[in-house]
């Protein structure tokens, strides 16, 4: 079955978690891991990891074909280019060539194709479902993103050494944090702490 809402919970190394919303799959996707500095991040070590993160909603994506290595080397793959790009956009400045490359290039697969169930009123996807029509339904997502209305409300989160990014859907598009309980809250805290020193 498919969902519209979007959002998964990420945890820190160091100990914590909280739920961060990017506002579009393919954001949530990019925040799976990294590399360099983001790869203690990881959360896609193994063909399995990624499927399973697929099996959630959305896209509630359950693989009929076996997730390969290749598949999860293509994801990797996808995932740095949404990040780069996204981070690019957020900042006004030219989109990568080779993110731009990698986005064209998944979503040049067959995307998933979505059933209508017997009872007439729920969904899910068509099989044989694979990995790669994952990914290019990210990829076209991702593309659609850059490319549509929204693109200019992707932004990175406003907090000290927050890399997070994500797409701001509100109407008034006021949105500065990755998540109020993290990010906003460490804002107001700070503020507060300024402000009766200041007092005093």
């Amino acid at each position: 079955m498919r969902t519209s809402a979007t959002g998964r919970v990420l945890h820190d190394p160091k100990g914590g978690s909280f739920r961060f919303d990017a506002g579009a799959l393919c954001l949530d996707f990019a925040h799976t891991g990294g590399e360099g500095r983001y790869a203690v991040f990881e959360t896609l070590h193994e063909p399995a990891d990624l499927g399973a993160w697929l099996a959630e909603p959305p896209p509630a994506a359950v693989m009929s074909v076996p997730v390969t290595s290749r598949d999860l080397a293509a994801a990797k793959t996808l995932r740095q280019a949404i990040w780069e790009a996204a981070h690019a956009r957020a900042a006004a400045r030219p989109l990568p060539a080779e993110a731009v490359e990698a986005i064209n290039r998944a979503a040049a697969a067959a995307p998933l194709v979505p059933e209508l169930a017997a009872d007439g009123t729920t969904t899910g996807w068509a099989e044989p479902v694979r990995a790669t029509q994952a990914l290019s339904t990210m990829a076209r997502e991702m593309i659609e993103l850059l490319s549509g209305p929204l693109a200019g409300r992707i932004r990175k989160c406003a907090g000290d050494n927050c890399p997070l990014v994500f797409v701001d859907s509100s109407r008034p598009g006021a949105r500065r944090w990755c998540a109020m309980e993290r990010c906003g809250n460490r804002h107001k805290l700070r503020a507060l702490r300024a402000r009766r020193a200041t007092e005093a």
